[in-house]
């Protein structure tokens, strides 16, 4: 991992103008993320994550690759919505959040999750999970819930269904920096995909997906084939050791959820990200590992 997380030109002129002028900064906008995971081959780094490639023209992190998420929408809010697994004073808790704006947060990274990739961490009972979502009715109501023509409350109470919050974990969370003219205050959430369900390249806002061992998105990002912002990478990083989804879940609980704000460092190279030293140490660490690998 690159220690200073060096900036685009245009970029590191925006954080200098930034500073010197004393603009205030831009209220980030609350978001959820999903870090969907499967098995992969058991070893360091064979965990596989779901991304999704961002369109070039986005406004934010455009060419990127994310996890799936999105912004907290307001009807995310919505108390009557079916929920099962930790109540919404347990996530209040955990997210340090009173209980309406902890559901939508946990809300949000479960529609969002859906309407990016077609996977859906709901089911019938306390138990069960919903396990195909890949019909035309499906795909109806999927294009109905991005478009906002659907709440996500009316779509789950018609299929009879409830937010199965305990297959959820919150791994952290990161505020984009305060030069930056969008910002969102961004919670990650770590889930296994759901048994018999399939993700689909179903989102608006990206132009590719795909599933990738966790070794494989940072040797692609350390060769410079993949963009990737520090959250992302910093994810991949820190569950490069843990072997299983459940493994991740359970690493979840007793995780440091302290927000990371990134700030620019001005040099007159230009201008670099601060990440935090433990994890500028775990990426150098895992990327000789991964070099390793790769010369035996």
């Amino acid at each position: 991992m690159d220690p200073t997380r060096r900036l685009p030109a245009d970029l590191a002129e925006h954080a200098r103008t930034f500073g010197e002028r004393g603009a205030t900064p831009v209220e980030p906008r609350h978001a959820s993320t999903v870090v969907l995971l499967r098995r992969g081959d058991t070893r360091p780094g064979g965990l596989q994550v779901y991304l999704l490639r961002r369109h070039v023209d986005m406004a934010f992190a455009a060419g990127m690759c994310v996890f799936p998420g999105g912004g907290v929408d307001p009807r995310d809010f919505d108390a009557d919505i079916g929920w099962v697994g930790p109540e919404p004073a347990q996530w209040a808790d955990v997210l340090g959040a009173d209980e309406a704006f902890a559901r939508a947060l946990v809300c949000a990274a479960v529609r969002e999750t859906f309407e990016e990739s077609g996977v859906l961490l709901a089911g019938p009972t306390a138990d069960t999970v919903v396990a195909d979502t890949t019909g035309d009715d499906w795909e109806r109501d999927r294009h109905a819930l991005e478009a906002r023509e659907l709440s996500f409350t009316a779509f789950l109470e018609r299929r009879g269904l409830a937010l199965r919050t305990d297959l959820m974990r919150l791994w952290g969370s990161w505020v984009t920096p305060v030069f930056e003219p969008r910002r969102f205050n961004a919670r990650f959430f770590v889930a296994e995909l759901p048994e018999g369900q399939v993700t689909r390249d179903v989102s608006t806002e990206s132009d590719e997906v795909v599933w990738l061992p966790v070794r494989d998105a940072l040797r692609a990002v350390d060769e410079h084939r993949m963009l990737m912002l520090p959250p992302t990478y910093c994810t991949c990083l820190e569950i490069y050791d843990l072997s299983r989804p459940e493994e991740v879940l359970a690493a979840a609980e007793t995780r440091d959820l302290a927000p990371v704000e990134p700030e620019a460092v001005l040099d007159e190279a230009g201008a670099y990200l601060s990440i935090p030293e433990h994890l500028v140490r775990l990426g150098e660490d895992v990327a000789a590992r991964i070099a390793a690998d790769d010369a035996r």
